[in-house]
């Protein structure tokens, strides 16, 4: 059988979605300790993508196969009483065999949390990133709108290793404001390894005044990493959802 999980985690204190040898800590890890032990036997578990260490998840998917011994109740809170409370499952289903977290994802969802209050939010600081200077949003929507489309990300990747393309399109990039926290929505079929949090940098500075809006077709086209800003902190990153139809 082919099962689907739905999933919520805090970040915070975990080292990542990928499984490690140095460590227990990550999520596939854990859940594939757990499914091990239920089946008697390795199960591996697949993610729709690797959120790095720190990195939140609302809607994080990923399915496994294993055989019809249990019920989908059953895995359901067999793997909720033995993860670390950092990690929910919200749903298991079964799906068809063809369905593969990652592989027949269409498309994901990302959120990146900024205070930018006067004055820090105690309560919001593991899930944020603190920007003191006010950052000027219309500037930032401009930027964004340059983003918009199919284009090569290759400036805004991480890996500078990547063989595989680096071209994606992004649907739409939303940023609002409300009580101090400017939340930045990212929606496209794909993203690369840093892309998000790489983007978020290159619009704070452009909202810090230190860019342009319109600098940001160079950086498209300069195909380099040193091109395009720093690198947003993982704390403010969430996957909030994996789309498949």
């Amino acid at each position: 059988m082919n099962y689907k999980l739905l999933l919520q985690y805090d970040g915070t204190k975990l080292n990542g979605w990928q499984k490690q040898g140095n460590t227990d800590n990550t999520i596939q890890g854990k859940l594939e300790a757990i499914l091990e032990k239920m089946y008697g036997e390795y199960i591996e578990i697949h993610g729709s993508g690797r959120t790095d260490a720190g990195v939140h998840a609302l809607g994080q998917a990923a399915n496994f196969h294993a055989p019809a011994t249990f019920s989908v109740a059953e895995i359901h809170s067999t793997l909720n009483e033995y993860l670390s409370k950092d990690i929910r499952v919200l749903s298991v289903e079964t799906v068809s065999e063809r369905f593969h977290a990652r592989l027949t994802a269409k498309g994901k969802n990302y959120e990146y949390r900024i205070d930018n209050g006067k004055i820090a939010n105690v309560f919001q600081r593991k899930y944020t990133m603190r920007e003191e200077i006010p950052l000027d949003l219309d500037a930032m929507r401009e930027a964004a709108a340059y983003l918009i489309g199919t284009h090569d990300f290759k400036t805004f990747c991480a890996n500078k290793k990547m063989k595989k393309s680096t071209v994606r399109t992004i649907y739409s990039i939303v940023i609002e404001e409300k009580d101090g926290i400017v939340v930045i929505r990212y929606t496209g079929n794909g993203f690369l390894y840093n892309m998000v949090r790489i983007l978020t940098g290159t619009l704070i500075e452009v909202g810090r005044g230190k860019r342009t809006a319109d600098e940001i077709p160079g950086m498209i086209e300069a195909q380099a990493r040193g091109a395009a800003g720093f690198t947003a902190p993982a704390q403010g990153l969430f996957l909030v959802e994996v789309m498949y139809t």
